[in-house]
């Protein structure tokens, strides 16, 4: 037997083997039921038995495709083509699965009321569990909703590895290599970024915060002065610099759910990420194409409203692991106030860019407000 054949066998031969028994089986029962309709099953030129084999583990779909619950099969298709000969064929599908509820859900946070701080009694119909509105100069809360619970916060995590590098002050021109050391062992995500990919620091992070690229921010707090422990370190401790009293961090990207932060700690990182020039420009970068080799390969926002110029975004992250649902922070100019938006757990693809939306059609249809008579009403 070749080496290409070992292989073949090594690797599809359990299942080979139970798409054998299934087929010896399902010929006895159907023998003893019908042998004349067996014999003319027997006559035609081509039979076509289908098995589904379980794989032999779960995993994800590839990037791009990994939020729909998707666990792999193989689909073992025997071939039986006249009397004498046979063949199994087998092919990689993948099968829907029921989705996991968010954190959030399971607690029951949708179900909670809003709470509106403004002059209008409008109901904002918001469909986020967790929602926080606040003018930035004033400290107004315009909109709130669950916003003293700590949850998973998935990728805006990346705006605190980001923070923590950047203060580092690092050589943004060192080229940082992906080793397996940052392929995702929580969630098992693909990525684009193959083992052995060469990047600038500055290519890694405008990756990280633009296309929220994890294997960039894993490798980005690899290299960090003292290693990954002291990233992580550092990213705590920032937390509690900023203000932030309910966050932890436990990994660089957020595919750990232990990465936590309530809505009002969220605003201070917004806040702090928003001072950084580099945060600002990356996170808010519509495209980007990095040189990969011989190959250029070109990365999208995965949020689409830094393109609409309807939106004048200051600094944004999104964020989706299934224990946080889909997640957005912005720091956006409406109407001439500066406003950041916190939104936690939306569910369904498009609900956290339609809370958003809400948002600023909302407070455009506020009438205007004297900033004198507001800050009478806020002291009286």
């Amino acid at each position: 037997m070749g080496t290409e054949a070992r292989k073949k066998f090594i690797k599809h031969g359990p299942a080979l083997v139970l798409a054998s028994l299934t087929l010896l089986f399902s010929t006895l029962g159907c023998a003893r039921a019908d042998t004349t309709a067996q014999s003319a099953r027997a006559t035609k030129a081509s039979t076509r038995i289908k098995v589904v084999l379980p794989a032999a583990g779960k995993r994800a779909r590839p990037a791009g495709r990994a939020e729909a619950n998707t666990v792999g099969i193989h689909r073992a298709t025997l071939v039986q083509r006249g009397r004498g000969t046979r063949s199994v064929r087998l092919r990689k599908v993948y099968a829907v699965m029921p989705g996991r509820p968010s954190l959030a859900a399971s607690q029951g946070l949708r179900l909670t009321p809003d709470s509106i701080v403004g002059d209008i009694e409008d109901n904002l119909a918001v469909k986020s569990s967790v929602a926080l509105v606040m003018e930035e100069g004033t400290q107004d809360v315009l909109f709130s909703r669950n916003t003293k619970v700590a949850l998973p916060i998935a990728s805006i995590t990346k705006l605190m590895t980001s923070l923590v590098v950047l203060e580092s002050h690092p050589n943004m021109d060192e080229m940082v290599t992906v080793t397996t050391d940052d392929l995702d062992t929580e969630k098992f995500s693909s990525s684009r970024l193959a083992v052995g990919t060469t990047l600038s620091r500055r290519d890694m992070m405008h990756l990280a915060l633009m296309s929220s690229e994890n294997r960039a921010a894993h490798a980005l707090a690899r290299n960090y002065p003292g290693g990954l422990d002291a990233a992580i370190a550092a990213m705590n401790a920032k937390s509690r610099a900023i203000g932030m009293q309910s966050a932890v961090f436990h990994d660089p990207t957020g595919l750990s759910s232990q990465n936590v932060a309530s809505a009002e700690d969220l605003v201070k990182l917004v806040n702090a990420a928003s001072a950084n020039a580099t945060i600002r420009e990356f996170s808010t970068d519509p495209n980007y194409s990095v040189g990969v080799g011989k190959r250029t390969l070109a990365f999208h926002n995965t949020n689409s409203l830094v393109a609409n110029p309807a939106w004048d975004i200051v600094v944004q992250k999104t964020g989706y692991i299934s224990e946080a649902g889909k997640c957005l922070v912005m720091k956006a100019v409406i109407e001439g106030r500066s406003v950041v938006i916190v939104l936690l757990d939306s569910f369904g693809k498009f609900t956290r860019l339609g809370d958003a939306n809400r948002i600023r059609q909302w407070m455009e249809n506020q009438p205007a407000v004297d900033p004198i008579a507001r800050m009478v009403k806020k002291t009286s």
